[in-house]
């Protein structure tokens, strides 16, 4: 039982300077970068100076907007290059996957479902509505189905144009306009 306690203490011991290890490391890199940051400031971006009189300032302002639109160039340019090598990777992965060929497609199996299943499946709990088609329908009456059967009879022109053409329908036009 004491070599476990002195192997645990000593487990103990070994974390916290390792902890203690990594905590001054991580200091000494976040100061590396501010310096690195500092010095990359002190290189590219100058301290700023301003003129006394307008017409220096005017001049420090185009020369300033000048800088910026260089800078937006550029970063247009390398955005542009970095969605074409993108596409073209996609491409390229595309083709290798085509290129390997052989699509294992996996084996499907019949489910038998009815519509109420099947929504309630995709839907989840959302889906309360009842799939009955018949519900919906129009009823239809009989009775109307005879009279519109009567009004195609009457309405047909074809057959009164039969009965109007040569010259027996002449006559009976003739007749009946007597």
């Amino acid at each position: 039982q004491k070599k476990r306690r002195a192997a645990t203490a000593r487990r103990q011991h070994l974390k916290s300077a390792m902890l203690q290890l990594a905590v001054t490391e991580i200091e000494k890199e976040a100061a590396a970068k501010e310096v690195e940051k500092q010095n990359y400031l002190a290189e590219h971006c100058p301290p700023l100076s301003l003129p006394g009189s307008m017409q220096e300032l005017q001049e420090l302002c185009k020369k300033l907007h000048a800088k910026i639109d260089s800078v937006d160039e550029e970063r247009y340019d390398t955005e542009v290059k970095l969605q074409k090598t993108t596409k073209e990777l996609e491409d390229l992965s595309q083709k290798l996957f085509d290129l390997r060929g052989k699509f294992k497609r996996p084996p499907l199996r019949r489910v038998r479902m009815s519509a109420d299943a099947m929504l309630r499946a995709l839907l989840g709990s959302k889906h309360k509505v009842c799939m009955d088609l018949r519900a919906n329908l129009k009823q239809v009456k009989k009775e109307d189905t005879e009279k519109e059967k009567d009004l195609r009879d009457v309405g047909d022109w074809r057959k009164n144009i039969e009965e109007k053409s040569g010259m027996e329908g002449r006559k009976k036009m003739f007749e009946a306009g007597e």
